[in-house]
């Protein structure tokens, strides 16, 4: 009997995922719910278990292809009738010689690599891309922080995949070996992809069997990044590639001990933070596996005091020696997907901002009465946000097609409000959802709102979390910003900015008065939401920023 295995559900707008990895090859038994391959997405990076026990028969979708959901993928023999799975040294032989999968170790002695690998054997377990989320698809191998032929532990960090959200780590799922890399660092996988087979249960070979059966791994690699500093004009001494004097001139160092640079790439997160922050790779103390610079790494070298600058050289003519001091970083994932989604909003929707103004004196005065009790009572101190979350609410009942969404030919009203709450990360931009806002206290929406920027910052945001939102809160006005026009979170129709609150004089009753101001800005896609509907919401919110006691009253 054949079982089919088909691309599972992959989220409310994903349309399409790539086949990242597959951990399993044709002729290799499988278990059921045993990690077969790996999809990603824009979002996430999905792994794809197997339905059924048996053997793999054929793969469908090969690594690189982009697939529909519920397309198919592989075909499952149940009939358990095939090659016997392939002991890990030979999972790298090319799939035209199964012959050899089947038959029996050879009586004659073994050559030192046979027994290197025959310490390895044992039942095979696949690594396979955790649970990405129900929008994402895809992810990018950012680090490995083991090498094949590496002992493992159960739930050791193995490597660490970058979504255009968040990054992921993967643990082993068993103790032994790390037997095959199915998926390099760089690799788009998707989110039910294999990224590598760990032989349980076997030891790691002694560190000279690890030298014999890597060497030409590290030849091959240092090869490769000498390769790629030529192509790049860069020295072999330099960052990127290479094998450094240092490393060579090192007292005591052996063929273990110098390390092609090539072999130890910093996490693409830390690479993004440094040419965010301007700081140079010298500047950071590496903590990673064989001085892999992590992104924790960065944040700790741009707290750290400052050196004295150095004394300024002369300008030189833009020429080799200017090239030397550019850096080209490629984009994270979560800044192409960033940058993507943005374009896209500007490209599809009718997008329109309309702006107003609200006097911040009621909400101060307020939270300066309260603040003490409130946060005695409820254990969380009382921002503006919950104002802001609770006024949005208030206003989206009035105007509820700022709360919608199109679909195709239709408008879809939601009867709830998930409220997203953009959070500025190292990473980027993210805009975790406070679910049901609108039955939802100040204290409990302090509360959410905090846990989810904190869980922000540290880069452990769930895709759940991140997901279903409605409508938008973006505010700039923590970095200073006075007045912006915030895009769209598609498929949203709505998304407030708020600003930074600022004494100005203004009339008030005649007379001219110094007040707490703050500028709001309301982007809307014109093509569900009218002119006339979109400066009632905004008033609306004026309204009850100006009056917290109407928020009370639901007037």
């Amino acid at each position: 009997m054949t079982t089919e295995v088909r691309v599972p559900a992959l989220g409310e707008s994903v349309t399409e995922a790539t086949v990242a990895t597959w951990f399993k090859k044709p002729g290799d038994a499988v278990a059921v719910d045993e990690m077969l391959c790996e999809l990603e997405t824009d979002k996430v990076t999905v792994e794809v278990p197997a339905p059924a026990a048996g053997v793999l028969a054929e793969i469908v979708a090969a690594e690189g292809e982009t697939v529909a959901p519920n397309a198919l993928l592989a075909q499952i023999d149940e009939s358990g009738k095939g090659a016997s799975p392939a002991p890990a040294a030979d999972k790298k032989k090319p799939a035209d010689a199964p012959a050899e999968q089947d038959q029996p170790a050879a009586s004659a002695p073994a050559p030192k690599a046979q027994e290197g690998q025959q310490k390895m054997s044992g039942k095979a377990v696949d690594v396979m891309v955790p649970t990405l989320g129900e929008s994402v698809t895809e992810a990018t191998v950012a680090t490995w922080f083991k090498k094949v032929g590496d002992s493992v532990a159960a739930d050791e960090m193995l490597c660490e995949l970058e979504t255009d959200k968040v990054s992921v780590e993967v643990p082993s799922p068993a103790a032994g070996v790390l037997a095959e890399i199915l998926a390099e660092e760089g690799a788009t996988v998707d989110a039910k992809a294999r990224l590598a087979v760990i032989t349980e249960g076997a030891a790691g070979a002694p560190a000279g069997d690890k030298q014999s059966a890597t060497e030409a791994e590290r030849a091959d690699s240092a090869a490769a990044a000498r390769d790629r500093a030529d192509a790049k004009g860069l020295s072999p001494d330099a960052d990127n590639d290479g094998v450094t004097a240092e490393d060579v001139d090192s007292p005591g160092a052996g063929p273990e001990d110098v390390k092609p640079r090539g072999d130890v790439e910093d996490a693409p997160s830390a690479k993004k933070a440094m040419a965010e922050k301007g700081i140079s790779r010298d500047a950071v103390q590496a903590s990673g596996k064989d001085g892999r610079v992590m992104k924790e790494d960065v944040a700790k070298a741009a707290s750290a005091p400052k050196a004295a600058s150095a004394p300024s050289k002369p300008a030189a003519p833009r020429s080799a020696a200017q090239a030397d001091r550019e850096e080209r970083v490629k984009m994270t994932r979560l800044r192409q997907t960033i940058a993507r989604r943005l374009k896209d909003a500007q490209n599809t929707a009718a997008m329109l901002t309309t702006y107003n103004e609200a006097d911040m004196k009621g909400i101060m005065d307020l939270r300066n009465e309260y603040k003490d009790a409130f946060e005695k009572k409820h254990g969380v101190k009382l921002g503006f946000m919950s104002f802001f979350v609770k006024a949005c609410c208030h206003a989206l009942q009035e105007v509820p097609e700022v709360n919608a969404e199109i679909d195709g030919t239709d408008v879809v009203y939601k009867n709830y409000v998930n409220m997203g709450v953009a959070v500025g990360t190292p990473n980027g931009l993210v805009v975790p959802v406070v679910r049901d806002a609108d039955d939802k206290s100040f204290a409990e929406i302090e509360k959410e709102i905090g846990e989810l920027g904190k869980k922000g910052r540290d880069g452990k945001l769930t895709m759940d979390e991140m997901q279903g939102g409605t409508f938008t809160i973006s505010n700039g006005g923590v970095y200073g910003s006075l007045m912006s026009s915030p895009i769209l979170n598609p498929p949203q129709s709505g998304i407030l900015g708020m600003h930074k609150i600022q004494d100005r004089p203004v009339v008030v009753g005649g007379e001219i008065v110094i007040r707490p101001m703050m500028y709001l800005a309301l982007s809307y896609d014109h093509r569900i939401v009218d002119g006339k509907g979109a400066v009632t919401f905004l008033v609306r919110v004026k309204e009850a920023l100006e009056d917290p006691r109407r928020l009370l009253m639901d007037i």
